[in-house]
């Protein structure tokens, strides 16, 4: 039948040469005839050539030794290397004029937008204040690179800067949730962050970010080092925090139970630097007049302080 009969017929012929077991020239001829509608084996037929030849052989491939004492082992996150040069507060300016020009979503703009936040921490804070004055702009899409580069930066200029920045009052409402998120995040804060950042936790009205952010950077700062509890900074943070507190945690109020309840909450997430303040815990977290939502979170408080501290000596048996 019509549909039994051979549509393509095609063809494939190679001569291959090697010599001491390499392919030194090899050529092909490949045909094929379609036959469809065709008659007596005619149609529509292709030809193809092709040759490969072998020119020259590579004896012995030379790799530069390399001493195993220059070999060391790192984590490439972030890592970017060390520049010889001084970076200067004028090149930063035109890095974000260049990021304002940039296509938001190309490659170019991520590579200029890491180049920033490592260029930052070069920054001295005059240098960074002077940046701030001209850089400080939104571009045409609404965008503030420098704003969002700084709470990569993590140095504590930067930190420095951003407080500054958040007490002026001249952020917009989620860019200041934004820095104080971040401040959760610094890898090796100083004790500088600290003192530059505790007077925001007295500035009127101070948001829920900002005790959490503040107090996890004290957290932080007291894991990497010993003694925490003697740096004045954190004694400066701490005594603001028990002020709060009022001795025994007695709230009035709806609105002054969310604030003793945040309050409790931020003192928890400082950890080793909050063991001074345990004996008030407790007296909080026993007085049976406070509402069962403030002794909880009075009892919750503890949960980073060190164990040497114990709850069970603090609290009366039976409450």
């Amino acid at each position: 039948s019509q549909s039994e009969q051979q549509i393509l017929s095609s063809k494939l012929e190679c001569l291959q040469s090697i010599k001491e077991g390499v392919l030194a020239e090899a050529k092909c001829t490949e045909s094929n005839l379609v036959t469809l509608f065709s008659q007596k084996g005619s149609g529509a037929k292709t030809q193809t050539q092709s040759s490969l030849k072998l020119f020259q052989v590579e004896t012995e491939t030379l790799y530069e030794k390399v001493d195993s004492e220059d070999l060391y082992v790192t984590s490439m996150l972030y890592e970017r290397e060390q520049t010889q040069r001084k970076i200067t507060g004028v090149e930063v300016t035109e890095l974000v004029w260049k990021l304002c020009l940039a296509h938001s979503a190309s490659f170019e703009t991520a590579g200029l937008f890491m180049t920033l936040v490592f260029e930052l921490r070069h920054l001295s804070l005059e240098a960074l204040k002077a940046v701030w004055q001209r850089s400080s702009f939104k571009c045409r899409d609404n965008w503030q690179p420098l704003i969002d580069a700084l709470p990569s930066c993590a140095t504590e200029a930067c930190v420095v800067l951003m407080k500054e920045v958040i007490a002026s009052g001249e952020l917009e409402e989620d860019k200041v949730e934004y820095f104080f998120w971040s401040f959760s995040f610094i890898p090796k804060p100083t004790s500088g962050m600290i003192e530059s950042l505790a007077p925001l936790l007295r500035s009127p009205g101070a948001r829920q970010s900002c005790f959490l952010g503040v107090t996890a950077l004290l957290h932080r700062f007291c894991s990497v080092y010993n003694s925490c509890d003697g740096v004045p900074a954190v004694q400066s943070v701490m005594r603001t925090l028990e002020k709060f507190l009022g001795g025994n945690c007695t709230v009035q109020d709806s609105e002054q139970l969310s604030e003793m309840q945040l309050v409790l909450k931020a003192i928890g997430n400082a950890g080793l630097a909050a063991a001074s303040l345990a004996p008030v815990l407790s007296l909080c977290a026993s007085l049976k007049s406070n509402p069962i939502e403030i002794r909880l979170a009075a009892i919750q408080a503890f949960r980073r302080i060190p164990c040497s501290v114990r709850v069970s000596d603090l609290l009366p048996a039976g409450d």
